[in-house]
């Protein structure tokens, strides 16, 4: 494992000369990509939301293209779509922007449902279908999106179908005042994307993918989980609490932050520190619960402070009760 963490942190250190002061975040993303799974980053403009997608794919190497969502985007705009060539007389597949190991979908929640749902089956999938086709997804496959949370002009909302094909929500928040100092410095000249070195290759990746489900997880664990998800469908102030997808987010997510930290197992504390960007987006909060304010993070947190830690062995073999 403690290959896997020296690789995780030389990214992050290398995202981190891009994006500063958001090691959390950065982290984050790492464990959204070791676990195969996708990224939504809703924050406001000029945050640093598509620095740190270009950031991830260069410093792994991997294909990059970028989808800006407007009401006007089409599904081929997104897939691709077949031309016909004069020359050979036949129908040419042209693959879209999708096609690509990291994907920015920038302003998810511009695009029209129709366009949304196109990337639906190419998140979940692994592959899409066009004119009857099937073309697969390149490996590694990421989607990271984005959205603004305050302004809903002219935008269509996500459904619970796709919201829940997101691995973890993120928020990248203002940068504290030095930081900002320290990003105005470093730009003085040049952007520190330009200059930014490859640190990981794909293969290395995969490996690092492979690695993380080995990662060994105690039923005492499994069950932490399941009993925090179950609380979150019958939590009074939520309408549709976190789905099975849910559970397995969580449990994937909790064996790639034990891995980023030099861990052969996984502990509640990496339970509880991944249980709001895992579930919060996949709760439905009854009306009367939105109008005194109250948000999917606030709730996952009550739960957590209500769900008790069973105490069992963490490991084969181990003595004790699970640390917490």
């Amino acid at each position: 494992m403690s290959r896997i963490q020296a690789s995780g942190e030389r990214v992050a250190a290398n995202v981190e000369r891009v994006i500063v002061g958001k090691h959390a975040e950065v982290r984050l993303a790492l464990v959204a990509l070791l676990c195969q799974g996708h990224l939504l980053i809703e924050d406001v403009p000029g945050t640093g939301k598509t620095m740190l997608a270009k950031a991830l794919a260069r410093s792994l190497g991997c294909s990059f293209r970028r989808i800006q969502f407007t009401p006007d985007l089409l599904p081929t705009d997104v897939t691709g779509l077949s031309i016909y060539n004069q020359k050979t007389h036949e129908f040419e597949f042209r693959p879209g922007p999708i096609v690509s190991q990291i994907v920015l979908a920038d302003e998810i929640n511009r695009a029209t449902p129709r366009t949304q749902s196109a990337l639906l089956e190419c998140m979940e999938e692994r592959h899409m279908t066009v004119d009857g086709v099937t073309w697969p997804m390149p490996v590694p496959f990421l989607v990271i999106a984005t959205q603004n949370p305050v302004e809903y002009e002219g935008t269509f909302a996500l459904p619970e179908a796709q919201l829940d094909r997101f691995m973890l929500r993120i928020r990248l928040g203002y940068p504290d005042p030095l930081q900002e100092v320290v990003i105005l410095d470093e730009q003085k000249r040049r952007h520190p994307i330009d200059e930014l070195p490859i640190v990981a290759q794909v293969d290395e990746l995969l490996e690092m993918q492979a690695g993380v489900r080995e990662i060994y997880v105690d039923s005492a664990i499994s069950d932490y989980i399941v009993r925090i998800v179950n609380a979150t469908r019958n939590h009074p102030d939520v309408y549709l609490g976190a789905s099975p997808r849910g559970s397995l987010a969580l449990y994937r997510a909790g064996q790639a932050f034990a891995a980023l930290s030099g861990r052969d197992f996984v502990i509640p504390d990496d339970i509880k520190l991944l249980a709001e960007p895992a579930l919060a987006h996949r709760l439905i909060v009854r009306t009367a619960a939105t109008i005194r304010d109250v948000d999917p993070g606030l709730i996952i947190r009550e739960i957590l402070d209500t769900v008790p830690v069973d105490a069992r062995p963490l490991a084969p073999g181990a003595r004790g009760p699970l640390p917490t």
